[in-house]
């Protein structure tokens, strides 16, 4: 836990309260207030008084757009004849492009390979210049800065610039006004500006309350920072936005001194959180706006019975991405399976397994009947067959009528 800041300590940060309402004076008009909803179901869930912020539900689907618009408002006339530069996963870049088109601002944005398809087509559709290189956000910068310095254009940075974490901050301001009980805030950290902003903003008008940031356990940049520790940064998290490799020399410094903690979430435990977000509250987040209901989900006793405010900061994910989430979770409820059987290769062997799961009331997906690419004898056939129950004890039941019929049968693992 943080030391509860004073009004002199804030005072020394390098972003203050009154730099994010000089802020939403800028945005008011030009960036939805999202809406601060209320989740009954997830709190039964969880046992805390969950608050949900849309962010993704702005128009560009990110609440990036609030500290480009920030940052952009600031530019001289000169660096808007010029133009910007931007280097991101997606969201900072379509907020970049959104708002320097709407201010005849021309953008470049350099986004690394590999960046979701959907967040770099609606960045061109805003009317940017979209550059793929870099292997991640950091190697992206790079090009974009020695880019931008041959073309005189000004660097617009995602998240280590005080006008961008002042705009992020407006987030706060809102919450707080709708809902001042407030005891926690949930924030994902990549680079670290939105809880930067945040926490400048919630501390100073609720110096107790308890900032909590959330980072992919892939991505684990910040919370090596703060608590000293050296997790490895590898692989493909479902949480792209935030995965940051060097947070910045702002943010840092403000985490350090207002966020009270930092919490781990695993892939699995983002899929589940962005799967209810789906289900329950209907609403299609990232996995990086997810992030802050998965460390709930994984911290139930630590949160249980408080308030909290999580923001649900994007909903910029590819559909074939977010369709094999959703089939990977109705496979760990037990609601799709994938059942293997040997059987004898005679005529009516298929019809009697079939005819045991439409009994059962299952719903046949799909049907695979192998011949020739196996192990089995020659006079047997391996069948895997998909099929979609009503929950666990349903597939239970199933699996045990299949045995009861004297057909061997075999589950895939979830």
């Amino acid at each position: 836990m943080t030391e509860t800041p004073t009004a002199s300590s804030l005072a020394h940060l390098p972003v203050t309260l009154q730099d994010v309402e000089d802020a939403a004076g800028v945005l008011a008009s030009f960036v939805r207030r999202t809406s601060f909803e209320h989740s009954r179901t997830l709190s039964d869930i969880t046992g805390a008084d969950i608050w949900l912020k849309f962010e993704n539900l702005q128009f560009t689907a990110t609440f990036k757009e609030r500290g480009a618009l920030n940052r952009l408002a600031a530019l001289s006339p000169e660096e808007r004849q010029r133009g910007v530069i931007a280097a991101s996963a997606g969201n900072h870049a379509q907020g970049v492009a959104y708002h320097a088109a709407r201010l005849a601002i021309p953008a470049t944005i350099v986004v690394p390979q590999g960046t979701p398809t959907v967040k770099i087509e609606n960045t061109r559709r805003h009317g940017a210049t979209v550059i793929e290189g870099g292997a991640n956000v950091e190697e992206a910068a790079h090009l974009a800065i020695e880019h931008g310095r041959k073309q005189g254009l000004t660097f617009i940075h995602p998240y280590d610039d005080a006008l961008i974490i002042a705009g992020q901050g407006t987030i706060a301001i809102e919450m707080l006004a709708a809902v001042p009980d407030l005891d926690v805030l949930i924030v994902p950290i990549g680079g670290g500006g939105l809880i930067s902003g945040i926490a400048v903003a919630a501390k100073s008008l609720k110096p107790d309350i308890e900032i909590i940031g959330v980072q992919a356990a892939l991505y684990p940049s910040m919370y090596n920072l703060v608590k000293g520790e050296q997790l490895p940064m590898r692989g493909d998290t479902l949480a792209e936005g935030i995965a940051v490799k060097a947070p910045g020399r702002i943010t840092s410094e403000i985490v350090r001194a207002l966020v009270d903690d930092i919490l781990l979430v695993s892939e699995r435990q983002i899929e589940e959180a962005l799967s209810l977000l789906i289900t329950i509250e209907k609403t299609v987040t990232e996995g990086a706006g997810a992030a802050g209901l998965a460390a709930v989900l994984a911290n139930e006793a630590r949160f249980k019975g408080r308030a909290l405010g999580l923001v649900l900061s994007g909903g910029n994910i590819d559909t074939r991405l977010l369709s094999g989430v959703l089939t990977r979770q109705l496979a760990r409820e037990g609601r799709l399976s994938q059942l293997r059987f040997d059987i004898v290769d005679r005529p009516g062997q298929l019809a009697t397994v079939l005819a045991v799961l439409s009994k059962c009331g299952a719903n046949i997906v799909e049907v695979y009947h192998q011949r020739i690419f196996t192990e089995l004898p020659a006079k047997a056939v391996l069948l895997e067959v998909v099929i979609e129950t009503r929950d666990r004890a349903h597939l239970a039941s199933t699996i045990a009528d299949l045995r009861a019929a004297n057909i061997d049968v075999d589950v895939g693992e979830h």
